[in-house]
C-alpha cells in the first residue's frame, strides 16, 4: 500500500502542505456543478484529465496529504488504518468511468501521478496514458528502454534492479542483454521523457483540463493543467482540499470523487462499467507477450508535436512602450507606462433559480456565488518544491 511505498523512498523533509481541512459542497451545489462540467465535456474538443492519489482512496489506498494521508500521519508518528495492498486493490468508479470516456472519445488523454497501476488495470491503452511517477506493475529494461507489464507489483522503488532479463526477444524483437528495473521514481529522479512530453503536449492542446484528487503541489505535474489556461482553455479542479491553483480554476467542485464522477456520467448519459478481470493485463494469463509491452510508441510523440503546431499559437507577451518626452525645462525623460492591473472576474457565476445549466450551451455564462466557485486556499505559494510523489522537473523541448 501507499505507506509501504513511501517507506521505500529516500528521506525527504519538505513534503508540502499537509492535512488541510476538507470542504464539501451542498447536494444542490454539487448537482449543478456536475451538470455544468458535463456540458463542458460535451462541448470540448480535447479533454485531458489529471489524476492524483485522491481517486484511489475508495479502493483502500490512502492518499498522501489528506487529513488521514500517509505523510500527514507520518508527522504525528502514525500510519494509515487502510491496509489494502496494491495487489488486492481494484479500479474504482473513477478509474472505470475514465476508461469509458476514453473508449467513447470524450476524453483524449489521462495524465497520472499515481503509481498504483489502477489505470492500467482498468484496461486503458498505453497511448492514452502518461504515468509521470512510474507504475508498480511495470518494469523497464536499462539497456533498450522497453517497458513490460508485470503480473504482480514490484517490491522495490527507486528504479532498482529486479535481477530479471529483458523480455524483448519474447515479443519478436532483437535479443537484449539488459536487466529489468522498477519504474518508480525516487525524489531526485527525472520524469520519464516520453510520458512527460505527451503530458506537456496534450495539456497545451486541451481546451478543457479536469483535475481529480490532487492538490497540484508537485512540479512539473501540478503546473501542467495551467498550459491549458495559457492557450485559452478551461480548468476544472475536483478535490476535497484546497489546491495550489484554485484561484486560476474556472470551476471548483468540492466532493467525493466517486459521487462527482457518477453525477457527471449520468448527465452525459453513460453508465460506468464494472471492473472486468479479463481486461486486466496484470491478471489475464492468456494475454500474449506482445500485448504485455507497455512502451510508449515514438510515433505518438511525433503525432502530438504536429497537432501542437496546428492548434497552439505561441503566446507573445506585449512589451511595454518606452518613449521620450520633454519636461517643462526641456529636459528629455524616458517614460515607461505602468501595467494595468487585470480585473478579477468571476468566470463562472451561477444562481440557483430553478433552471438547469444542462440547458445552456458552453458559451453561456452560468453563475455560482463567489464563495462556491472560488475557494480561497490556505496555501503558502512558497511551497513550490513540494511534491506529491518524488520527481524532479524535466525540460521538454
Amino acid at each position: 500500500m501507499s505507506c509501504t511505498y513511501a517507506e521505500g523512498l529516500s528521506p525527504y523533509e519538505d513534503k508540502g502542505v499537509l492535512g488541510l481541512e476538507e470542504k464539501f459542497d451542498t447536494d444542490e451545489t454539487l448537482r449543478l456543478k456536475c451538470e455544468l462540467l458535463a456540458d463542458w465535456i460535451k462541448g470540448a474538443r480535447h479533454v485531458v484529465v489529471h489524476t492524483g492519489a485522491g481517486i484511489s482512496t475508495s479502493a483502500g489506498i490512502p492518499d498522501f496529504r489528506g487529513p488521514n494521508g500517509v505523510w500527514t500521519l507520518e508527522e504525528k508518528g502514525l500510519k494509515p488504518s487502510m491496509s489494502t495492498s496494491f495487489d488486492e486493490a481494484i479500479p474504482t468508479k473513477v478509474h472505470m468511468a475514465l476508461k469509458k470516456l476514453i473508449d467513447t472519445n470524450k476524453v483524449k488523454f489521462i495524465i497520472s501521478q499515481n503509481i498504483d497501476g489502477l489505470h492500467l488495470r482498468s484496461g486503458i491503452p498505453r497511448q492514452y496514458l502518461a504515468e509521470l511517477h512510474g507504475n508498480m506493475f511495470v518494469e523497464q529494461c536499462d539497456k533498450c528502454g522497453k517497458q513490460f507489464i508485470r503480473n504482480f507489483p514490484t517490491k522495490s522503488v527507486g528504479k532498482k534492479c529486479l535481477e530479471t532479463v529483458c523480455r524483448s526477444e519474447q515479443i519478436g524483437g532483437r535479443p537484449c542483454r539488459g536487466k529489468m528495473h522498477d519504474t518508480i521514481l525516487d525524489w531526485e529522479h527525472n520524469l520519464p521523457d516520453s510520458d512527460l512530453a505527451l503530458a506537456d503536449l496534450h495539456s497545451s492542446v486541451a481546451d478543457l483540463s479536469v483535475c481529480l484528487g490532487t492538490t497540484l503541489q508537485i512540479i512539473p505535474s501540478g503546473n501542467l493543467p495551467l498550459y491549458t489556461k495559457k492557450y485559452g482553455g478551461r480548468l476544472v479542479i475536483c478535490n476535497l482540499q484546497p489546491t495550489k491553483h484554485d484561484k486560476k480554476a474556472d470551476l471548483i467542485i468540492n466532493g467525493r470523487l466517486d459521487e462527482i464522477i457518477t453525477n457527471v456520467m449520468k448527465n452525459l448519459g453513460m453508465e460506468i462499467p464494472e471492473y472486468d478481470v479479463s481486461s486486466d493485463p496484470t491478471r489475464n494469463t492468456e494475454i500474449n507477450s506482445r500485448e504485455m509491452d507497455w512502451t510508449i510508441p515514438t510515433t505518438r510523440v511525433k503525432e502530438m508535436k504536429i497537432l501542437y503546431k496546428k492548434v497552439c499559437t505561441p503566446v507573445k507577451r506585449k512589451r511595454r512602450a518606452t518613449f521620450m518626452y520633454e519636461r517643462e525645462d526641456k529636459m528629455p525623460v524616458k517614460y515607461t507606462p505602468k501595467r494595468k492591473e487585470k480585473k478579477q472576474d468571476i468566470k463562472v457565476k451561477v444562481e440557483d433559480n430553478g433552471s438547469s445549466p444542462s440547458n445552456l450551451n458552453t458559451n453561456t455564462e452560468v453563475k455560482f456565488s463567489k464563495e462556491e466557485v472560488k475557494t480561497e486556499p490556505n496555501y503558502d505559494s512558497s511551497e513550490d518544491n513540494a511534491s506529491d510523489v518524488p520527481a524532479k522537473e524535466n525540460n521538454v523541448t
